[in-house]
This record gives structure tokens, sequence and C-alpha cells, in this order.
């Protein structure tokens, strides 16, 4: 075990002294903008988004819950609105529209 971890520990460092070598090319100053900008389709290659491909999000992301179309159904009449900041959602749904 000692071992592979002195094998690691000095492949990490001869790998740092590899990475840390000057070129001579290069100028020592700090990178220019010019530098650090990289072309758009690099950047996508790894910015983009994984699609989804599962069946129940795909109908969640089109269909609501009835819990949201209640809250929405509350929000949308002005004295349930209000009466559900006074004593809260269930309540004032209760009140103006009944049970469910």
């Amino acid at each position: 075990m000692r071992s592979l971890l002195a094998l690691l520990v000095l492949t990490m460092a001869l790998a740092a002294l590899c990475c840390c070598e000057k070129d001579p090319e290069d100028p020592s100053g700090p990178p220019s903008a010019a530098s650090i900008k990289i072309k758009k389709e690099v950047a996508n290659a790894f910015v983009k988004r994984q699609k989804r491909s599962d069946f129940y999000e795909r109908y969640f992301m089109h269909y609501k819950t009835p819990m949201e179309q209640m809250h929405e159904r509350c929000e949308s009449y002005p004295p349930c609105d209000y009466l559900s900041d006074q004593i809260g959602f269930f309540m004032a749904y209760n009140h103006f529209f009944g049970r469910y």
C-alpha cells in the first residue's frame, strides 16, 4: 500500500513539474483577452443540456397537477387570494369553491 502511495506521489510531482515549465515563446505577462477566447462550437460542446427522454417528465411539463390548478384558481379570484394570505390556502379555497 505504501509503495502504491509513494508511486502516486512521485507521479503527481513529475506531472506538476512538467506542467509548470515555462515556454520560451509565451510572454511572461498576464494572458491577453484574445488568448482566453474560444470558438463557439467548442464552448457549446460541454455546455449542452441533456435532453429529457422520460415520458413522465414530458407529461408533467405540459399538464399541471390538481394542486397547482387549485392554486391558480384561487389566485385568479381576488377575494380568495386575499383570504388565503389571512387564513391559509386550504381554508380560503374551501370557503369559496367548496371541497375540491
